[in-house]
């Protein structure tokens, strides 16, 4: 209990004390890393399919509050770490939703209309509703993603993948781009610490510098890196097959249970409320 109650605080004062952490980090210091990571696996995109297959705003509700809810609570992840971590993703999905909520046109049209000097923007009620769904439906499934990305690590999900019969190739090229993508954004964010410590974004025009150099020396880099990574591989009897060390995690029968009585409250507010 103590070593455990030390991990935890431990887990919460790193992540606020550090932007550059990867999700894996997240993953491994998660609460739920202790759950099957099959269970987790199946049950998220189980979810995900319900929300996508009933397109039901009600239902998209629920199921965001609590995969949400799973993370921040039972993952101590931290609210403020999962929001920042939904900024992205919210921005994407904010700029795509534009194009179907509103109309411009040089005639006014719709319910709701707006004139900006040369051109009008509409919208109706009908698009603004179906804009609501369609990013409440997209916010759930990005949630359900997140409650696997955030307390499954990687190779937790490439083993989940091998017994599934996923082709290996298809695994192992999944994991090596995962992990150096973080290499490279670590890398990046060290050029950039060194260029603005020498006065690199003192003014528009020097930025733009700073910004080139920086990403023309990161293709430099991620070839050594890649090199040095591969023969790291080779010094670990390395010989074309990852394999990777797994815990044993039976699912219990609350779990089990749990996760059945969440699917059945999906079907009975689909069937009662609908959209």
């Amino acid at each position: 209990m103590r070593e455990q109650k030390h991990k935890n605080s431990g887990y919460h004062r790193h992540s606020h004390g550090e932007g550059h952490l990867s999700i894996d980090y997240y993953a491994y210091m998660s609460g739920m890393r202790s759950w099957n990571p099959d269970f987790k696996i199946i049950s998220a995109a189980l979810f995900l399919i319900c929300v996508i297959a009933m397109d039901s705003m009600a239902v998209s509700a629920l199921v965001l509050v609590t995969m949400a809810g799973l993370v921040v609570i039972k993952g101590q992840l931290g609210i403020l770490r999962y929001f920042k971590l939904m900024l992205l993703p919210f921005i994407f999905i904010l700029l795509s939703s534009i194009a179907i909520a509103f109309d411009f046109s040089l005639q006014p049209k719709g319910e709701y209309c707006i004139f900006l000097g040369f051109f009008y923007v509409s919208a109706t009620r009908a698009s603004l509703l179906e804009t609501a769904g369609l990013v409440l439906k997209a916010f759930s499934s990005v949630s359900c993603l997140y409650l696997i990305t955030l307390t499954t690590p990687m190779g937790e999900v490439v083993g989940f993948f091998g017994r599934i019969h996923c082709p290996k190739l298809l695994t192992e090229l999944m994991y090596m781009i995962y992990r150096f993508i973080f290499i490279l954004l670590d890398a990046q964010r060290r050029m950039a610490i060194a260029a603005r410590s020498r006065l690199g974004y003192t003014d528009f025009k020097t930025s733009l510098f700073s910004f080139g150099r920086i990403f023309s020396n990161l293709l430099v880099i991620s070839f050594k890196r890649a090199n040095a990574y591969y023969d790291a591989m080779e010094a670990r009897c390395y010989d074309g097959e990852l394999n990777f060390l797994e815990e044993d995690k039976p699912v219990s029968a609350g779990l089990i249970l749990a996760a059945l009585l969440y699917g059945a409250a999906l079907m009975v507010l689909w069937y009662t409320v609908g959209r």
